[in-house]
């Protein structure tokens, strides 16, 4: 063993978030060498360096992959992680937990405000997290990042997570939470009642299927920011077995999401409830689509921008290639992954003024 990771081995003992940050500011060549004496074995040549050694780490502490059959603990290890990691959280003037009184019950949800005494857009989002895990703090700071760089209200919302919700009451309860925004509009101060939906992952695919269900509807959003979204439980894609083991989403993942959420509820795999891809595309809100280039979910996710464009959808379809799935979530650690995301957050801005 080298004296590299000896001394990253002490960082990591005080904790994830500082050594991170340590490594994240190292050159790329110290980073490669890092992951090499730690034996990351998958050949990633176009990986991030960064995200590469927190892999490599990851593996040498026994952790793989981010949802097991234990959801209990995978809950519990994911908003462990995420804490772990925080260190100053972006400024956003307002940040209020608020109740929604719905029809289908009370949900709690996070309203970031950077500019409380003036109209904004509202963007209401779904968190990611395989339907299973996950919450409002989990990616308060992912919002707060939005909420700033658009220069947008944000409203991110405490869905029910399955399985012990099912597919129907998961999707109705976030159709619901869309619907009160838009009841409330006046009172939220809604610009111009621009209102769109956004998520990441699991969320990106409740935003597209609850934009499918709302068509025709008052609340209908006006347009979708889809964050590496999974939308299609049927078919496996080239991306699957390339980036299938090794990084942040893995094949074992999919497997247990797939069970959780489909199976255990008498879902068909090709339900436009849970596969938005076999869903009613016509007529959908214009959509910001990010994939990240190593990400299982890559594939779908690009092939969904291109039926939503054959289908006459204006479509802005954008592809990170050296990050992995959720990048997202880890901005507090890695600056390139923060500067993706700043730049995602405006360029969505502006796609949505040029169509809504």
């Amino acid at each position: 063993m080298t004296a590299l990771p000896q001394k990253l081995q002490q960082l990591l003992d005080k904790g994830q978030g500082p050594a991170a940050r340590i490594l994240d500011k190292m050159p790329k060549i110290v980073q490669e060498s890092i992951s090499k004496a730690l034996a990351y074995p998958y050949q990633y040549p176009e990986l991030d360096a960064f995200t590469k050694c927190i892999m490599a780490v990851q593996m040498k502490q026994g952790r793989s992959g981010l949802i097991g059959a234990d959801l209990v603990q995978s809950r519990r290890e994911f908003d462990a992680q995420m804490l772990s990691i925080v260190s100053k959280a972006t400024f956003v003037a307002e940040v209020e937990d608020i109740r929604l009184p719905l029809q289908s019950g009370t949900l709690f949800a996070r309203h970031y405000h950077p500019a409380p005494n003036k109209k904004l857009p509202m963007l209401v989002f779904y968190h990611g997290g395989g339907f299973v895990i996950g919450g409002l703090d989990t990616h308060d700071e992912a919002c707060r990042i939005i909420a700033k760089y658009a220069k947008v209200q944000v409203l991110s919302i405490d869905y029910p997570l399955a399985p012990e919700t099912s597919p129907q009451l998961l999707i109705q309860s976030c159709e619901d939470a869309l619907a009160w925004v838009y009841q409330n509009r006046r009172q939220l101060k809604i610009h111009k009642n621009y209102i769109a939906v956004a998520g990441d992952s699991a969320g990106a695919n409740i935003a597209t299927v609850v934009s499918q269900h709302s068509i025709g509807k008052p609340y209908a959003p006006q347009a979708q920011l889809l964050i590496y979204p999974t939308v299609d439980f049927k078919s496996k894609h080239p991306s699957y077995y390339a980036y299938g083991q090794g990084l942040v989403l893995t094949a074992e993942d999919i497997a247990h999401v797939t069970g959780f959420y489909a199976e255990q509820h008498d879902v068909a795999l090709d339900d436009p409830l849970i596969s938005p891809t076999y869903g009613n595309l016509k007529k959908l809100a214009a959509a910001y689509v990010v994939t990240a280039g190593h990400d299982i979910l890559h594939d779908e996710g690009e092939i969904y921008s291109h039926k939503l464009r054959q289908n006459g959808v204006k479509v802005q379809y954008v592809n990170y290639v050296d990050q992995t799935h959720g990048f997202i979530n880890i901005t507090p650690i890695s600056s390139k992954a923060k500067r993706h995301t700043i730049e995602m957050a405006k360029n969505f801005k502006k796609f949505w003024d040029q169509h809504h």
